[in-house]
């Protein structure tokens, strides 16, 4: 398939039709790789921990392409006020809270980011039962396909 390349903006790009990134098991949000050879989905994870990971960073980003800032901020503060009261706390609880008064950019990056605190924080998201149930039921599939 031949790609146009065309101004968007102040740059060119392309536009990879969603039949190709659906195939791909990409989608907004993601990120593609540009190497000589082409444009093309990441190399599939290298290991169960690092497919969990990724997992929960495309729940993550979903729960982001779906809700405000506010609307996450207010859940995820009424879930970590909820688990304080039952005596379910943990020390990332304490990392969130501070990361839910910051500004919006640093709770998307903790959200959203590849880096280790960020997969260290998603293993205890405090923005759970956002999604409704068919849609983390999917996202569960393709996660084990």
């Amino acid at each position: 398939m031949r790609l146009t390349i065309r101004r968007i903006g102040n740059s060119l790009g392309v536009i990879v039709p969603r039949a190709t990134l659906d195939s791909w098991g990409v989608g907004e949000g993601d990120s593609l790789e540009l190497t000589a050879r082409g444009i093309g989905p990441p190399a599939r994870p290298r290991s169960v921990h690092d497919a969990l990971d990724e997992h929960k960073r495309k729940l993550a980003a979903a729960v982001a392409g779906r809700f405000t800032a506010n609307q996450i901020r207010a859940h995820s503060l009424g879930n970590l006020h909820r688990w304080r009261a039952s005596g379910s706390w943990v020390s990332a609880y304490d990392e969130w809270t501070e990361i839910l008064r910051d500004a919006d950019g640093a709770l998307f990056a903790a959200m959203l980011g590849r880096d280790e605190r960020s997969n260290r924080l998603r293993q205890s998201p405090p923005y759970v039962g956002m999604l409704p149930r068919d849609e983390v039921m999917k996202l569960n599939e393709e996660a084990a396909a």
